[in-house]
């Protein structure tokens, strides 16, 4: 293995922020750039000797490529994590405006979100993913969430507490518990799991990742991340009383001051319910 990855891998290994998904596909981001500088004529690299230069000419590699510019974003964060782990934080400029690149688009007004019917559950064989996925729709909960969820420790009664070692960013954040739909997953999960989660006790998060992946091919299932739209846009139009552009209601330029009011509060409640912080990021559940 060359020194540059060998490097980047136990910097990883030794620096585990974020959640298990996040530490993945970091390592895996800091392959394929260790690979690409390799490539380009950066033979004899070490993790602390990245200058400015590299940067420069990735970010024209990618760009020239014709990469999304979220995937740039992405690949720019993580060298910015590389650079702070080496203490080298200032051969990254502190703004990408400086490297030529624009500011991501998150508005589409076309509807990402999935269902799940009844009929579809029933092809799930594995209980702790088929509870994992009812999870998702009724809280908007993520993969690894639903997945990590001990309904024991969450369930509060009128609201869910979800623990930041299993978010996204280890972001603790709390979601209301509004309808008998929702109890009814919850009362079923806590049923099945007693004191544990929705991981089989005999399984690492790793195994049941597989299990769960296995479940849903064989069921059909894909891009279920779609189930997280879907309570977005629900929870959207509870909290106005009308639908949410990208499922057909108004744009946000019809609305009155009195509307505009109440479609900020919605965003920023649903965002914090997603564990965002940010209302610009609802645009991508809901349109605008």
């Amino acid at each position: 293995m060359r020194t540059l990855n060998y490097e980047l891998k136990q910097l990883c290994r030794h620096c585990r922020e974020g959640s298990y998904a996040t530490q993945r596909n970091r390592e895996r981001m800091l392959t394929l750039i260790a690979n690409e500088l390799h490539a380009m004529g950066y033979r004899k690299m070490q993790s602390r000797s990245l200058k400015p230069k590299h940067i420069e000419t990735l970010v024209q590699k990618w760009q020239d490529n014709s990469l999304s510019i979220g995937t740039i974003k992405n690949r720019m964060a993580t060298l910015r994590w590389w650079a702070h782990k080496v203490n080298k934080q200032n051969v990254i400029a502190r703004s990408n405006e400086h490297y030529g690149i624009p500011d991501r688009r998150f508005v589409t007004n076309e509807s990402k979100a999935k269902d799940i019917t009844r009929q579809q559950l029933n092809k799930i064989k594995d209980q702790h993913v088929r509870l994992s996925l009812e999870l998702q729709r009724a809280f908007g909960l993520r993969r690894e969430e639903a997945m990590k969820f001990r309904p024991s420790y969450a369930d509060k009664g009128d609201r869910l507490q979800l623990k930041a070692s299993w978010t996204k960013g280890g972001k603790p954040r709390t979601i209301p518990v509004r309808t008998e739909s929702q109890r009814d997953v919850l009362d079923r999960a806590r049923a099945l799991t007693g004191f544990g989660s929705l991981i089989p006790p005999q399984r690492s998060y790793v195994q049941q990742l597989r299990v769960y992946e296995g479940n849903t091919t064989r069921a059909g299932l894909s891009s279920m991340h779609g189930l997280r739209h879907a309570y977005a846009q629900d929870r959207y139009e509870e909290l106005t009383g009308w639908k949410c552009p990208a499922t057909g209601g108004p744009d946000s330029q019809l609305l009155t001051p009195e509307q505009r009011e109440l479609d900020h509060q919605a965003r920023m409640t649903i965002s914090q319910e997603l564990g965002h912080e940010r209302e610009q990021i609802t645009a991508a559940y809901l349109g605008r």
